[in-house]
């Protein structure tokens, strides 16, 4: 977005614009190989204009991280309509499509460092993950969760992160073949934990009955049947 002409802005337009200019640099590059200079060329304005609205680069850095956890969060939000096998394959196309675009930004935000390891970007980051957890019971129809569904959700939504980490690193795995087994991998921790409890045992029932012979759930049911056949009478 570079211009060699200066447009007149009004305080919030200018902001706005800032941030978006940052939050483009560092989808790209590390927030900490990102200088205010580059993010003035790139908004068309001098150095000492971006001071004007931002004390610095860090809080220009806060505003972007507020703006793109909040796109993060949208990522996970999804219809209560269909099996949830495909509801949540949807979401995981969403939330790798946010990876894919804002790779370093992603990383930089989810791994911490000097621009980011702080208290108020810390609790941004806690609440995107809180905001996954929230979508994710909301489409499993629990309001108030046991301790083994409240650990199933919040480990799953974590494992989710790591994996888009590592996947960052040198995605070496297809994008697709991850996003299905991310879901099939949220199938397979509920049957375990549905071993040890009863309302995951309730909601591995409800996951069975409503998953069509083609949905992710039913793939992996499938798979796992060919690799432990039943002993021979």
């Amino acid at each position: 977005m570079t211009s060699g002409t200066r447009r007149r802005m009004g305080v919030q337009q200018r902001r706005e614009q800032l941030i978006a200019v940052a939050l483009e640099l560092f989808s790209h590059r590390s927030p900490e190989d990102v200088s205010i200079d580059e993010i003035a060329e790139a908004a068309g304005i001098s150095r000492p204009l971006v001071y004007h609205y931002f004390p610095g680069k860090h809080s220009l850095y806060e505003a972007a991280v507020e703006r793109a956890a909040r796109e993060l969060a949208s990522r996970f939000e999804e219809p209560p309509e269909g099996p949830l096998g495909a509801r949540l394959l949807r979401v995981m196309r969403r939330f790798f499509d946010f990876v894919d675009e804002h790779g370093p930004g992603f990383s930089a935000l989810m791994r911490g460092g000097p621009a980011v390891g702080t208290s108020s970007t810390s609790a941004v980051i806690e609440e995107v993950r809180h905001a996954a957890y929230r979508h994710i019971l909301y489409h499993l129809e629990i309001e108030r969760p046991a301790p083994r569904v409240e650990l199933l959700v919040r480990s799953w939504v974590s494992h989710a992160e790591t994996t888009a980490l590592l996947w960052l690193d040198g995605r070496t795995v297809p994008r697709a073949d991850l996003e299905l087994q991310l879901v099939h991998d949220f199938g397979a921790l509920a049957a375990v934990g549905a071993a040890h409890d009863a309302e995951l045992a309730g909601l591995m029932g409800r996951l069975v009955a409503a998953e069509p012979p083609d949905g992710p759930f039913s793939e992996l049911f499938t798979r796992l049947a060919a690799l432990f056949p039943p002993p021979a009478p």
